[in-house]
Formats: C-alpha cells, structure tokens, sequence
C-alpha cells in the first residue's frame, strides 16, 4: 500500500463553535509518521485476514473494507506488520498499543486529524464551503447510499484520499466526550481506560456536517452502539518513518 509521508508540527484541534466534545480547541504537536493515502481495501485486508477475508456489505476490491471492529482492524495491523517484518504495535492479549514500535497501528485521534487538515484550519482539508465537499468526499448526497472505490475523489494537499466519506475510520484512541480540556500538548493519545473507541471522518451515509475535520464519533470496539451503521466503518494504518 502506498502511504504519505506526514510531517511533524503543529495545528490547533477541535472546534470551540462545534459541538460540546469538540471543545476546546487547543494547539497540539504531533511526530511525523506515514499514513496510508486510501482506506485499507478489501482486496488489501483479504490478502492477511485469510480466516475473515470478506466481511464487508458492499463488495468490490476496490471498496473500502467495512464491518470490521477495532479488534478486527488492529489484527491486521499485526498481521501487516509481520508480513512487513516489522515489530507488531498491539499485545495480542491486552491490545495494548506499544507506541515505539515500528510496526502499523491504527492512528492517534490527533495524528488522524493533523492529516485530514493537511495545514487547513477550516472546516475541511480543502476549505470552509461544504459546498466543495462532492469533489473531496463520497457523503449521503452524492454515494448513493453505498461505499465506493478508494482514490476516486480529490486528495488532500498531503495526499490523502477519501479523509472525508466513504467509510468512519477507526482510530487508537478510546473516546472521552471531556478528554480535550485536560489533553497533553504533544502527542495525546487519549484516555488509559474506556468501553468505546473514536472513529473519524464521516462516511457514505453522513451529512457534511458530520464529515468536518474535528467531528467525533464514537462505537464500541464490537460495534453494540448505533453511532454509525457497521458496513460504514472501516480504517487506514499509520507507522513510524523508517530510521535514516
């Protein structure tokens, strides 16, 4: 899979004017680290997760994969990382992220959003008009009612595709509705303990409002909430830059 390279710096996350849990908005710094440009593909996820090769609802190879929880979704990323001959990042017994290794992981709450607004402080990656949206994104007005094939809308500045639509991206971190008042400035990685995972991006069947750079959502790593529909979330991997 090809990935971007994603510099380190620094963007101010959240949105005081938005919603209560995306409050305060507050200057953060993050490393650098690569990002996968599209959505993990089902023909990509096929190739490692041969016990559950074809979860999804809307089948194509070059769909997103969707129906995967968290557990799922951090599976592979071992999976990956092993084929790759890379240092796993989750304890198969906890799921435990181990940040310093060097392997593929799901990414932080803030490294997803740092590289969905590529250098943007507005709404989205390409602006503030939601009216631009089609061209960047597949959303409720435009998927009909269905993912589609990854890399088929404009990329954002770092080159990442489909950051908004298309399918909720799982990221590491376990979602706090008050975590942003008492967050680390570097690097936070979210809360130690919790029964539910931050999922970003918007997807197929969400407004534009719901597909903005600093909305949260939120689901239960084995998908007992109805914050998104199952065959609408879905994930991309991150790791650490190869030592020079």
């Amino acid at each position: 899979m090809e990935m971007a390279q994603v510099p380190p710096g620094e963007f101010v996350m959240g949105h005081t004017g938005g919603k209560a849990d995306e409050a305060p908005a507050h200057r953060v710094r993050v490393d650098a680290f690569l990002m996968d440009r599209t959505e993990v593909t089902q023909q990509q996820f096929a190739k490692l997760m041969r016990d559950n090769p074809s979860p999804s609802h809307f089948r194509g190879a070059d769909r997103p994969v969707e129906q995967v929880g968290w557990g799922e979704a951090a599976i592979y990323c071992n999976l990956r990382s092993k084929d790759e001959g890379l240092q796993p990042c989750y304890d198969e017994t906890t799921a435990k992220c181990n940040f310093a290794a060097n392997g593929y992981r799901l990414p932080t709450e803030a490294e997803w959003e740092y590289a969905c607004r590529a250098g943007s402080a507005n709404d989205y990656g390409f602006g503030a008009d939601p009216r631009l949206l089609s061209q960047h994104g597949w959303f409720a007005e435009n998927a009909n009612k269905m993912t589609q094939p990854v890399a088929r809308k404009k990329p954002n500045a770092w080159g990442l595709f489909d950051m908004h639509g298309n399918v909720a991206e799982w990221c590491n971190d376990i979602y706090d509705a008050g975590y942003y008042p008492k967050s680390p400035s570097a690097n936070p990685r979210g809360p130690d303990d919790g029964e539910r995972y931050v999922l970003r991006g918007g997807a197929w069947n969400s407004t534009a409002e719901r597909c903005r750079s600093a909305a949260r959502r939120y689901e239960s790593p084995g998908f007992q909430d109805a914050c998104f529909a199952r065959d609408a979330i879905g994930f991309r991997c991150v790791r650490r830059p190869p030592v020079k």
